[in-house]
């Protein structure tokens, strides 16, 4: 969403984005070309790290509308405050379109009755998304997998897939000449193969699955970098002990953006191991800075990995299978350099470019029609 807005902005529109206020307290700042409007909101640290929730965003809302005079309104949730702001836009006549970027199993480790009655609870999230966004006159979504799959339930509106995309300008391979100073920044052996995992460390990401495949495959020499913070990260890192792997999985905890291409220059593989990835900019990332990708066959990461070509796809879940195309990796280092090639070839489509290229011209068609 940042990109998009501040991309937008460079373009030469005016953008203003309302979100929950990290400062708890509502404010209105300009930043790199984007106004940004913080309604208060309350810290749910202590559910979930990095979550706030607005109070009371009514007023915010109606002096955004009020003051900023949209032409068009673009949400990226159902939640309470998009919900709001669609019925303000439709009041005034405003077309309103969405992304969607939700799946039940986002919300599957925090919904206690999905484990109870996993039919019923993923008819009654897909429903609760449902009604906000069957009242959107277009939606969007990051894949061709994400818009077949709300097909697929029902929604109502024209579903258009536009890749979240990637700067291929910042996430590219102009760092791999520093790899070994890098690699010491981070504490990471010169002389041994690295895998990297960038995200968030919650339980939907099924880092369980990486960890136990790299205890079985017998790679000793193989290290893991585990970029990200998150809910399950003690519970992370006790599996490492438990599995003996101290020493090779290394936690550097959040990185930057800015820092991130440096990173990814300086590790041989990337994995995603999501079972619910609508796309995954983390993936997209990685392929622009020229490395092979091990991911879950599921979603849309197959539309990111051709298998055998920039990466391997192994069985979501598999522990076993997912050991077997590391071991491959490890093995065969010579096919690294084929495979981070074809990962190059591949992102481009996702550049970000064409991301607000399309972007444009759809709230351009809906203002128009």
């Amino acid at each position: 969403m940042g990109h998009l807005a501040e991309g937008l902005g460079q373009k030469g529109h005016q953008v203003r984005v309302l979100f929950p206020s990290h400062l708890q307290r509502a404010f209105l700042d300009m930043h790199n070309g984007v106004e940004r409007q913080g309604v208060r909101a309350l810290n749910m640290g202590a559910a979930h790290v990095g979550v706030y929730y607005p109070i009371f965003p009514h007023a915010g809302i109606d002096q955004m509308f009020k003051e900023f005079k949209p032409e068009v309104v673009h949400i990226h949730d159902h939640y309470p405050m998009s919900v709001i702001i669609m019925n303000r836009a439709r009041q005034r006549g405003i077309k309103v379109l969405g992304t969607n970027h939700f799946l039940p199993e986002n919300l599957a480790p925090y919904f206690p009755l999905y484990r109870i009655a996993r039919g019923f609870s993923v008819w009654a999230m897909w429903t609760w998304m449902k009604v906000t966004y069957n009242q959107l006159h277009v939606v969007t979504a990051p894949s061709q997998t994400a818009a077949d799959i709300l097909r697929g339930v029902g929604l109502r509106p024209p579903v258009i897939p536009i890749s979240c995309g990637v700067d291929l300008d910042i996430f590219n391979t102009r760092f791999a000449g520093e790899r070994d100073d890098i690699r010491r920044q981070y504490d990471l052996p010169l002389d041994k193969p690295v895998i990297a995992y960038v995200g968030r460390v919650d339980g939907e990401k099924k880092l369980d699955v990486i960890l136990k495949a790299i205890h079985l495959c017998g790679c000793e020499e193989l290290h893991m970098l585990l970029v990200g913070r998150g809910a399950a990260l003690d519970e992370i890192k006790k599996m490492v002990h438990d599995l003996g792997l101290d020493g090779r999985v290394h936690f550097p905890g959040f990185i930057p953006s800015e820092e991130l291409p440096r990173v990814l220059n300086a590790v041989d593989m990337f994995t995603m191991p999501s079972e619910a990835e609508l796309l995954s900019i983390a993936t997209l990332e990685a392929m622009g800075c020229g490395k092979p990708i091990l991911a879950a066959r599921s979603r849309a990461l197959p539309e990111l990995v051709d298998h055998g070509v920039n990466g391997y796809l192994f069985e979501p879940g598999n522990a076993e299978d997912a050991a077997k195309y590391i071991k491959e990796l490890v093995a065969h280092p010579e096919k690294r350099p084929a495979m981070g090639q074809a990962s190059l070839e591949k992102v481009q489509h996702h550049s970000i470019q064409n991301t607000f290229d399309r972007y444009e011209k759809v709230y351009q068609d809906l203002i128009t029609e």
